[in-house]
């Protein structure tokens, strides 16, 4: 008796390209889920620090103006 066929993969490329192969969408955000504590936290005060900078060189060159 012949070995029966597994599996085939003729012509299932072409009909994929057919439409156009496209890329995933990607999240505008990534997730900070299962991330290192300490990179989060680190990251919180980055971006504290950075927000106050911001306004405080947004009022310095106002005072100045």
């Amino acid at each position: 008796m012949a070995k029966s066929k597994n599996h085939a993969t003729h012509n299932q490329l072409r009909k994929r390209h057919r439409n156009g192969t496209k890329k995933p969408q990607s999240q505008k955000y990534e997730s900070l889920r299962g991330r290192e504590l300490k990179f989060l936290k680190n990251m919180r005060f980055a971006e504290k620090t950075h927000i106050h900078t911001k306004t405080c060189s947004r009022m310095f060159t106002e005072a100045c103006a």
